[in-house]
């Protein structure tokens, strides 16, 4: 089968999982093409994946560890354009795939029935309009928009699959409210993973106990960047991995001590994972189930405002897989927490529960197989 995949670029959650599925794909003999952008789509082809060049769909901007969500509507909508369209338009002519597949990327779906091609989604999040609330009249107008945009989207896709465990461990249970009337294709099909515990070596000359940061590279996340050093520097015997990315200034962070070491770029996280007691990171969907499934606790700093973020962050702490903190945590609490989430057996124990269950439902595998099993349909 031929399968074309389209990216949301913005959080690397989005990209990983794609590569993962990409990989299986690949894997069974089948042709798959990538449609990403920006350092999305680097990531992809450092990965071995093809990959080919589309429009930037959703632009998020914020600051000071926060979502400015009027600005990233303004400037989502300034980049639609016919040029866009029938840039994705002809990715799907030159690809003639027989599925279409979309993380987050509706432009590409909106493409795929256009061309009457079988379309399939990847979705960890189906409420975005609390994104729009308490935020004013126009932006509460501008949510009932999107509602019924994605809502139809949903609607005529052929299946959707949450990319999560099912329930009740499922991370972004309430970022999910799917219609009665679609209920009966949407299928959990466990984390997508780019690589099997069993299959990664660990990182060589990480000193234990150790805890890696994967914050992202948007700048507005600086602040939390700047209390994870100040909280190393408080005691040495706890070693950290910092891991950036392009958009950020490594020239802010001040002087480093000894026991954190910045990363610019890791193209694979996973030997990290395996050389890690724990793990802080944002509240994006991707990182923390990576985390859990590699067996780790998480401390968690869900941007500002960011509705999908604070739910999964709640839903980590609230299942006793971790803890989540503001951006105002001081060094001295975040010091506190990291001490707690790696010398106590009940996190250890609530993660381990999801390790297994990570491996035994093999997202990609899974997914992988119900597509297959869905050529009938897409040769309708």
């Amino acid at each position: 089968m031929r399968f074309l995949i389209f990216v949301c670029g913005e959080g690397l959650g989005h990209t990983g999982r794609c590569i993962s599925l990409a990989g299986e794909l690949l894997a069974a003999g089948h042709d798959v093409c990538i449609g990403a952008y920006g350092y999305s789509r680097e990531l992809i082809e450092r990965s071995g994946c093809n990959a080919s060049e589309i429009p930037q769909e959703l632009k998020l901007e914020g600051e000071n560890g926060s979502l400015d969500l009027k600005s990233s509507v303004t400037s989502t909508v300034k980049s639609i354009s016919v040029k866009n369209i029938k840039q994705v338009l002809s990715l799907i002519e030159r690809n003639k795939p027989d599925v279409v597949i979309s993380d987050g990327y509706y432009l590409g779906i909106l493409a795929a029935r256009w061309k009457k091609v079988c379309t399939c989604m990847i979705v960890n999040q189906s409420r975005m309009q609390d994104f729009f609330k308490d935020k004013g009249p126009v932006m509460r107008y501008v949510g009932v928009a999107v509602k019924n945009f994605y809502t139809w989207i949903y609607n005529g896709v052929d299946i959707i699959f949450v990319p999560d465990f099912p329930s009740p461990f499922t991370i972004c249970g309430s970022n999910l409210a799917f219609s009665e009337k679609i209920m009966d294709k949407v299928e959990f099909s466990g984390p997508l993973l780019r690589k099997r515990f069993c299959e990664v070596v660990p990182q060589e000359n990480v000193r234990r106990p150790h805890v890696l940061c994967s914050i992202g590279g948007f700048g507005y996340r600086l602040e939390i960047f700047r209390t994870i050093i100040a909280a190393a520097r408080m005691d040495g015997s706890i070693n950290y991995t910092l891991i950036g990315g392009p958009d950020l200034d490594y020239d802010l962070l001040g002087n480093v001590p000894e026991n954190v070491d910045v990363c610019r770029f890791v193209a694979d996280p996973f030997p990290y994972y395996k050389s890690s007691d724990a793990v802080i990171c944002t509240g994006g969907h991707g990182t923390l189930t990576e985390s859990l499934s590699f067996g780790l606790p998480v401390i968690s700093f869900p941007d500002r405002c960011h509705n999908e973020q604070e739910n999964n962050a709640r839903s980590v702490e609230a299942n006793g897989y971790g803890m989540s903190f503001s951006y105002s945590v001081s060094p001295e609490e975040l010091l506190k927490a990291v001490r707690c989430i790696i010398s106590e057996e009940r996190f250890r124990f609530k993660v381990s529960v999801l390790q297994d269950m990570a491996s035994s439902l093999d997202g990609p595998v899974y997914i992988r197989k119900r597509l297959e099993g869905y050529s009938a349909l897409c040769s309708h």
